[in-house]
């Protein structure tokens, strides 16, 4: 079986545009590690960053102690981050779609499908 199992990426700037809710995205956040806190480098302490997470964006959020907070992007940790821009410590410069899953043309397979679609995705060989 040959199938295509590149993808292209297109990044949005979230400043212009925002996802539709409920929509799983990779989310390019920018910030400052904090200069107090234990990092996997130390000499990242305190530094700028920018890096691409995956989250997910929601025109409302209940934050665990009932903070509100309208359109954002939530990762899987329920860290909210803002679009850029907007007041937050961390903020989501740009987004893009997720992929498909490979092989295929959805995000999602469930039940008695998965094994199969997953044969199918690991015999694949990409399109040369």
């Amino acid at each position: 079986m040959t199938t295509h199992l590149n993808t292209v990426v297109t990044w949005v700037d979230a400043r212009e545009r925002l996802p539709r809710s409920g929509t799983p995205v990779a989310a390019a956040i920018t910030g400052r590690y904090p200069a107090d806190r234990t990092t996997e480098s130390n000499s990242a302490r305190g530094e700028e960053f920018w890096l691409v997470r995956p989250m997910y964006f929601t025109t409302l959020h209940w934050s665990e102690d009932g903070t509100e907070h309208r359109d954002c992007f939530v990762d899987s940790d329920g860290v909210v981050r803002l679009p850029h821009g907007r007041t937050s410590a961390e903020t989501v410069t740009h987004w893009a779609e997720l992929p498909t899953l490979p092989g295929g043309m959805t995000h999602v397979v469930l039940g008695r499908e998965v094994q199969p679609t997953l044969h199918d995705a690991w015999g694949a060989r990409p399109v040369t």
